[in-house]
């Protein structure tokens, strides 16, 4: 099985990629899924709040990997020669899947500025998203901590999320063929 996963700030463009391997019929799992799964367990709002809230106490309680490990049954259970992961946040993931993948684990980082970003958000209105710039910076930060720079930094490839969607999916097209 081959994993090809994508790792972004928010907005940068992880979901758009996604989609466009969902056009070639690949399955993909939203890591983020794994936390508003958790927040509907636990009867709360769909907020980025509470998504952060989760997210740190799973790490907490977990490690910095429960959410790669709480993927990887999913993912197994496709029984898929290819499957899409949709939002490694940090370091401890990428080591995880590498651990369990191995040389079919490979990681793809969306790159966009913080401007270009805030735009995303604010025109794809989701209601777990922030609702300011500086509301961006803090989450920027909190997935910074999880480690999302280390793991940007080991890609093996980057993609520059800077042009137009449609040359951003033209690059994805190019990337996963």
């Amino acid at each position: 099985m081959k994993i090809i996963a994508f790792v972004g700030m928010p907005a940068s463009g992880k979901s758009e990629a996604s989609n466009v391997a969902s056009d070639y019929d690949i399955d993909v799992i939203v890591m983020g899924d794994i936390i508003r799964n958790e927040i509907k367990k636990r009867g709360l709002e769909i907020a980025d709040s509470n998504a952060g809230n989760i997210a740190n106490e799973l790490r907490l309680n977990e490690g910095m990997d429960a959410i790669a490990k709480r993927c990887a049954p999913i993912i197994d259970n496709l029984n898929k020669d290819i499957v899409v992961i949709d939002g490694i946040r940090g370091i401890a993931e990428v080591e995880y899947f590498k651990t369990i993948y191995g040389n079919n684990f490979k990681l793809i980082s969306i790159e966009a500025p913080q401007e270009d970003r805030f735009k995303r958000i604010v025109d794809r209105n989701r209601n777990d998203d922030v609702n300011s710039l500086n509301e961006l910076i803090r989450r920027d930060e909190r997935e910074l901590r999880w480690g999302m720079g280390q793991a940007m930094s080991v890609a093996d490839i980057v993609i520059n999320n800077t042009s137009s969607l449609s040359e951003f999916k033209k690059e994805i097209r190019k990337t996963l063929s």
